[in-house]
């Protein structure tokens, strides 16, 4: 049930066209997950806290507000089994509005007359999200938390978000989603279940982007989106995109002349790349590169190991540096720049 967007109402991750997670009922693949909410959900053992774990653009977080529409659409207990809920019941557009009272979404966003997305989720909004768990709910029902992701709290937000897990409320659910768990306070973490995501196959990635309300792709390209996704559907959309699929061709371009670089080229990629919500284009230009050493050190092989060393270590120089860029939210021009400077010593 996609909800009519406003200029000022961007979120991380948003493609044009495209329901956000809460907005999308269905859920492709991930069927074990799927099991293991309503197993504790029928035995009456849920765990006040769970880590859901895996790249972007899996599913993480369609699967959270899959749970949150079935708990919070049958306060009173009972409901079908499983984490289906009919489509006509109105939780579904409660919760596409993020309007129902017992759920509260934690994340980044646009405040309305802001200029941009902030970096991180401050403890306020840690403090204001946790308010919906200072009363009882008003039907005796679940109040359900939803953090996506918990890479973007910073160091006060993830300790006041620790104190209520701690000693969680009663019929208090908190969905905590990661791209990358492990790099997570251990405190949190051990209060927490962990639910690991796998990437989705070829064939779920090809049939979660048929089913989204977009023109249908070219089918071919919609095989090449989906085989060099890694399992993400986020990926295969920008794959999809013709901004981003030219984008991929001027990396390819430039990488190919490596040895000496056009740093005019060079840099105007990098202000691409660097600009906002730029997250689905930058692994698509990430993927590129890891592609073309690939390639590279396959067709080189016969050199001494030493000189492919070389090669290798300014990928994993690459790598790191866009981890980290990703995770601290950090300009990633510097990251592009030296990139094609590594290179060319290489």
């Amino acid at each position: 049930m996609p909800v009519e967007r406003t200029p000022d109402d961007v979120e991380p991750g948003d493609v044009a066209g495209v329901p956000r997670p809460r907005e999308t009922a269905a859920l492709v693949g991930h069927a074990g997950a799927e099991a293991a909410f309503a197993e504790a959900l029928a035995a009456g053992r849920l765990h006040h806290a769970w880590l859901i774990g895996g790249p972007a653009g899996i599913g993480k977080a369609t699967l959270a507000y899959r749970v949150a529409r079935r708990l919070l659409a049958y306060p009173g207990g009972g409901g079908p089994a499983g984490l289906a809920v009919p489509d006509d019941h109105p939780v579904h557009g409660q919760i596409a509005g993020l309007s129902h009272p017992n759920l509260v979404a934690l994340r980044r966003h646009r405040a309305p007359g802001a200029k941009a997305l902030p970096t991180r989720i401050a403890v306020d909004a840690v403090r204001r999200a946790l308010d919906l768990f200072a009363a009882t709910a008003a039907d005796s029902g679940w109040r359900v938390c939803i953090l996506d992701s918990a890479e973007d709290l910073n160091a006060n937000a993830a300790n006041a978000l620790l104190k209520v897990l701690e000693e969680p409320p009663a019929r208090a659910l908190f969905l905590i989603l990661a791209h990358q768990p492990g790099r997570l306070l251990p405190t949190i973490r051990s209060r927490c279940r962990a639910l690991a995501l796998r990437p989705l196959t070829d064939e779920e990635v090809i049939r979660a982007v048929r089913a989204l309300p977009l023109p249908p792709p070219d089918e071919a390209a919609l095989a090449r989106a989906a085989a060099a996704s890694e399992g993400s559907v986020a990926r295969a959309l920008a794959m999809l995109d013709p901004v981003t699929s030219g984008l991929v061709a001027e990396v390819e371009t430039l990488l190919g002349r490596a040895a000496s670089p056009d740093w005019a080229r060079v840099l105007k990629l990098a202000e691409t790349l660097s600009g906002r919500d730029a997250d689905a284009r930058f692994a698509a230009a990430e993927d590129a590169v890891l592609r073309f050493v690939s390639a590279e050190l396959d067709r080189r092989r016969a050199e001494p190991p030493a000189r492919l060393a070389a090669l290798v270590e300014v990928c994993d120089k690459f790598a790191r540096a866009a981890r980290e860029a990703a995770t601290y939210n950090l300009d990633r021009r510097p990251v592009v720049l030296s990139l094609f400077a590594d290179l060319a010593n290489a």
